[in-house]
Order: C-alpha cells, then sequence, then structure tokens
C-alpha cells in the first residue's frame, strides 16, 4: 500500500524479512521474498543476529535510491522482553540514525497511557529520538482532547504534531489481517460469500469486491451462515491443510459441497484452489505429518506440496468459456502468484494461462474449472483489482445488473490515497514533520 501511494514498484527490500504464521505458535520466514525456515516464535529469535545484516543491505540499498526512506513500525517500540533480540522499531531507527513520530490509536482507549508508557519505557538514547506525537483516529470534538494533549507535552516534553480524524469509507489494505465490516444496511444486488480460514491469506483480494456498490461481501466462519449465496469464495490459507481440517471439523466443507451440489459457484484462490482438488499430497512434511489429505472432491485435480515457493507478478488471460467465466475467453488480467507446490489437473481443464511472469513473456496454464464452468480455481492473487475481468465476472452472477455499464465506474486507488491524503495533510504540522526530516 505504501509503495502504491507513493507511485513505485513494491520491492522485497521494504519487507526483507517476513513472518507468515503457519499454524499455532510457528511461522515461515521469509528473507527477501524466499521461503527460509519455519520456526517457533522461540527459536525466531535465535536467527535475529543472522537476519540483522540483510535489513541493514536493504535499508542501504533504498537509502540509495530515494531521498526520503520511511521506516514502519511494527507494533511497539517499548518491548521490554525483547529488547536484545529485536530487529524492528528502534533497534532499525538507531542504525538508520533516523528521527522517531510516535503513532497511538485513539480509537481502541487509552491512547494517553500508551504514549507516556513507551517514553518511560524506552531508554534514554531512543527517548530522544522521538521527535513528535500523532494521535490517530480521533472521533469528534478536538478542543475536548486539548487538556490531554497539553498534559501529554508538559508530561514527555516532546510535541504533539498533530490529530487525524477518523475517517469512514475509505477503502485501503489492511496489511496484517482482514478487515471484517459488512455492510448489513443496503440490499445487495449479489451476496458473495467468503469462507474466513483461521490462516487466511492475502485478504485484500476481496477489497476491490467490496467497493463495488450493490455487492456484499460476507465473511463465513460457521456453516449456519452461509446462506444462498451467489458465489462463494474459498480465498488463500497459510497452512492449507490445517484450515482444510477445520473446514472439516466446523461442517463446512459439507456446507460449501452441498451448495456446489445446488449449483452454486465456487471460486477457490491458491489454498483454496488446492483445497478444491481430490487430494493434497505432502509427500515432505512442508506443512504437515499427513502424507496425503482428502480434498472437497470439487474439482479433479491433485496438488503436490514441495520444491521452492512460486513468486511471480503475472499478467495471464481467460481461457474458459463456460459459467462464471461465460463470454471472458481471451480477457486479460494482472495478479500474483505466492503458493508452494504444484496442480496437476486430471479430468479438469485449466481456467487461466498465464502470459507473463515477473515481467518475461511465458505461456503456462494455470488453475482449473470443470466441465460447466460452476467450479474455478487459479493460483492468482489480485485478481478481482483487474476492473474488466471483476466486472465481466460480477455481470455473469447477475446477467444484466449493469456492471459492464461504463459510467459504473469505482474510484482508482490513487483517488482513494488523495481521499485519504488530504484530511491527513490537514491535521498535521507538515511543514514542522519536514523540518524533523531535514527537508525545509
Amino acid at each position: 500500500v505504501q509503495a502504491e501511494a507513493a507511485g513505485i514498484e513494491p520491492s522485497v527490500d521494504m519487507n526483507p524479512v517476513l513472518l507468515k504464521p503457519e499454524a499455532d505458535a510457528k511461522s515461515q520466514v521469509v528473507v527477501m521474498g524466499k521461503p527460509w525456515k519455519t520456526v517457533s516464535a522461540h527459536d525466531y529469535y535465535r536467527y535475529t543476529p543472522d537476519l540483522f545484516p540483510i535489513v541493514a543491505q536493504s535499508l542501504n540499498r533504498l537509502r540509495s535510491l530515494y531521498d526520503i526512506v520511511v521506516i514502519e513500525g511494527a507494533g511497539s517500540p517499548a518491548e521490554i522482553n525483547l529488547r536484545g533480540p529485536e530487529i524492528v522499531n528502534m533497534r532499525i531507527a538507531e542504525l538508520a540514525e533516523a528521527p522517531v513520530l510516535l503513532v497511538g490509536d485513539i480509537d481502541k482507549g487509552g491512547v494517553f497511557a500508551s504514549l507516556v508508557g513507551t517514553v518511560v519505557l524506552l531508554k534514554e538514547e531512543e527517548r530522544e529520538r522521538i521527535k513528535g506525537f500523532i494521535i490517530n483516529k480521533f472521533r469528534g470534538d478536538i478542543s475536548i482532547l486539548k487538556p490531554g494533549l497539553d498534559y501529554l507535552e508538559e508530561r514527555t516534553g516532546i510535541p504533539v504534531l498533530g490529530v487525524v480524524p477518523y475517517m469512514h469509507d475509505i477503502m485501503t489494505s489492511e496489511e496484517d489481517s482482514i478487515h471484517r465490516a459488512e455492510e448489513a444496511t443496503r440490499e445487495p444486488q449479489i451476496d458473495i460469500a467468503v469462507i474466513y480460514l483461521p490462516r487466511i491469506s492475502n485478504s485484500t483480494d476481496f477489497e476491490p469486491l467490496q467497493r463495488e456498490a450493490g455487492v456484499r461481501v460476507r465473511y463465513i466462519t460457521r456453516p449456519q451462515q452461509i446462506g444462498r449465496p451467489d458465489l462463494i469464495i474459498i480465498p488463500g490459507s497459510k497452512s492449507t491443510i490445517s484450515d482444510l481440517a477445520h473446514l472439516r471439523e466446523t461442517g463446512l466443507a459439507q456446507a460449501i459441497v452441498k451448495c456446489a451440489n445446488a449449483g452454486t459457484p465456487i471460486l477457490g484462490i491458491c489454498g483454496g484452489f488446492q483445497m478444491l482438488g481430490k487430494r493434497i499430497e505432502d509427500p515432505h512434511g512442508v506443512e504437515s505429518d499427513e502424507k496425503s489429505v482428502e480434498g472437497l472432491g470439487l474439482l479433479d485435480v491433485i496438488t503436490v506440496f514441495g520444491g521452492e515457493k512460486t513468486t511471480h507478478r503475472a499478467k495471464a488471460r481467460v481461457r474458459t468459456d463456460a459459467g462464471l467465466l461465460r463470454g471472458m475467453t481471451g480477457q486479460t488480467l494482472t495478479g500474483y502468484e505466492i503458493h508452494m507446490g504444484q496442480t496437476e489437473c486430471r479430468g479438469a481443464v485449466p481456467s487461466f494461462e498465464i502470459i507473463e511472469r515477473s515481467e518475461e513473456a511465458e505461456t503456462h496454464p494455470d488453475g482449473a474449472c470443470g466441465s460447466d464452468g460452476r467450479i474455478i480455481g487459479t493460483y492468482l492473487h489480485g485478481i478481482f483489482e483487474s476492473e474488466g475481468f471483476r466486472r465481466s465476472l460480477l455481470s455473469n452472477l447477475k446477467p444484466g445488473s449493469g456492471f459492464n455499464d461504463a459510467g459504473n465506474r469505482l474510484p482508482s486507488k490513487d483517488e482513494i490515497y488523495d481521499r485519504l491524503a488530504g484530511p491527513v495533510r490537514q491535521s498535521l504540522d507538515i511543514g514542522r514533520i519536514y523540518r524533523i526530516c531535514g527537508l525545509a
């Protein structure tokens, strides 16, 4: 999101070390975009001395390319139990010799205690880096807040640089977890049920659908909630086999199969695509001790885990002319692949064809669909960002709904970011922030 808002291409240097939870108390460590190790939370901190030089190299590369580098914090900078092994927050600020702005979320309550407590718990040399406070997500009359702001400045000697208002209807991507708000007040033309997996990944896939007027996106955790949707989507997963077991334990698996048999279209994305198949094999124990697990059996495909993780930005075209993709053959879309394992189509046929990977031309089948095109899988994330593809698919769900009308356009991401930036700029002392950064 930050790279898009700045108008630049995202780079692995912007997030050189990424933790992707795979199971309770375990995470896959992704280094420079490639899987490195799967470790427990306890063991991760044994490896931070090896990871810190990689982070430092990424920082140096970014500083050589850009005039300004914004270092985003991760959680609290005052986790005193992690002070030794931690490689984020104040450790990076110290490495970069960077000034620090401390942002507090007032919407959750306790913001003054949080900010003062954070400053108190920092080491003296860390406190000297804090050059200002920002209060985020404030609702109401700011004059009521003034006594608290005055106390905060007097208590810490650090200025408050602004109070950012709570903004409604700003659809930006949620990085760490899915935003599960539902528009229950309007009657939708199209009702989409997204299965909310315990380890759901890439939840930004559905935000373009949420922004569409006339589309309701519901996140389903129990079979009783499914109802009679126009489309069921099984999203990506950070732990496909574990989440597939969860679907069976909760009865969601049986409910999905029942809906499919009754004619409801089903779309599986990445891990959700793998779940739709006959079987998932894990001979090397990538995700589980189980060597083979049964899928939902809705697509005649078999997935085998193993080998290197596939990570590409991709361009594709629709290969199927039936069901969800009726009349869309040859239509292009963009997205990205990030998956472990390969899926073999048996009775099913590929639903898409990759025509470009990481800016290199190549032809490669993707996904699968049944003969009538109602059950579709793909490895491509981000497909609904392609407006033509999204509108055509919605029109196929509800013919005559007008989603393909030229005048029925969503705001672009740049327009959304501008809508967000305006109130932020008005509420902050931007001139003072520029001076803190040495720009004025």
